[in-house]
């Protein structure tokens, strides 16, 4: 009975002390945490972990049952691994690095800038003419069956992907890019990259995904699509060349059998700014975020 009433005793005083500090504190952790676990699980760092676990549940045996060497070893162990962790897991600390940065203010350049509204504008005519290109192009080539693989830049900026093809820098059309991968058409194997709704780059190669996730009758374009979304922020679209079917990768996930239809408002809700009004005041611009939608595969 004096435990619980001690116990009961040190919660009031717990509550009484809380404070506003002390809620934010809990959140931010919790937010760290919920973010760990989900990077965890998303990535091969997840069969990691639990070798890591039957590595520490070994060390706590071997200090109990005196077991010297195991614990010796076990200690010099962990005490390298982390720098053996930061070179296996690179990719997907980068990954989680990134999304952080990512996951800031979007154009927050458009929010001081004198004129960004004329900008945004700009940008998102630009933006509506490359999504209508590449809705276009993928309606044809899905009709006759010709593999295309289209990058669409968000704010993750892809020079080192570009430097690996040729630079075009024209306006989109549907007819560029169905001869861009045209069959028989020189840079027809490679990536095509869409930049502020530009056609900037094609011929370009992308990385592979490394993820033992991935469907089995997925061919090189849709795991280069998966792979170039698990590096960047960047929108994939692929058009398969077996079956016609058209796909899009974001986020490192693949969603698949998009109509001309679905993929013009899948892309506008990615892809395109949001437009400024024009009588709100500078102070009170908030970017806006878009989300991608969670299709199944």
């Amino acid at each position: 009975m004096v435990f619980i009433s001690n116990g009961w005793n040190i919660l009031i005083g717990l509550i009484k002390s809380f404070q506003i500090t002390d809620a934010l504190d809990v959140i931010l952790v919790s937010l760290i945490i919920y973010s760990g676990i989900k990077l965890v699980r998303e990535t091969r760092a997840g069969q990691l972990v639990k070798g890591i676990l039957v590595l520490l549940a070994g060390w706590v045996l071997s200090y109990y049952l005196h077991l010297h060497m195991l614990g010796a070893f076990l200690n010099y162990f962990f005490q390298f691994s982390v720098f053996a962790l930061l070179v296996v897991f690179q990719p997907e600390l980068r990954r989680a690095l990134e999304q952080i940065g990512r996951g800031g203010l979007r154009n927050s350049k458009t929010w001081f800038l004198p004129g960004s509204g004329k900008d945004d504008l700009e940008l998102q005519e630009k933006q509506r003419k490359g999504i209508n290109a590449v809705v276009d192009s993928a309606a044809v080539l899905q009709k006759q069956k010709m593999g295309a693989l289209i990058v669409m830049e968000r704010q993750t900026k892809l020079g080192e992907i570009i430097d690996t093809g040729t630079i075009v820098n024209a306006d989109p059309s549907a007819p560029l890019i169905c001869n861009i991968f045209f069959n028989k058409a020189p840079l027809h194997d490679g990536a095509m990259i869409i930049r502020d709704g530009m056609v900037h780059a094609a011929g370009c190669i992308l990385p592979l995904t490394k993820s033992d996730r991935v469907s089995v009758d997925l061919g090189t374009r849709h795991r280069a699509a998966i792979g170039m979304s698990e590096n960047s922020d960047a929108v994939i679209v692929v058009v398969s060349e077996e079956t016609g079917q058209i796909s899009v990768a974001v986020n490192g996930v693949l969603t698949r059998n998009y109509t001309r239809e679905t993929l013009r408002s899948e892309l506008e809700g990615l892809i395109m700014p949001a437009a400024p009004d024009p009588g709100e005041k500078l102070t009170s611009r908030i970017p806006s975020i878009r989300r991608a939608k969670k299709n199944g595969k």
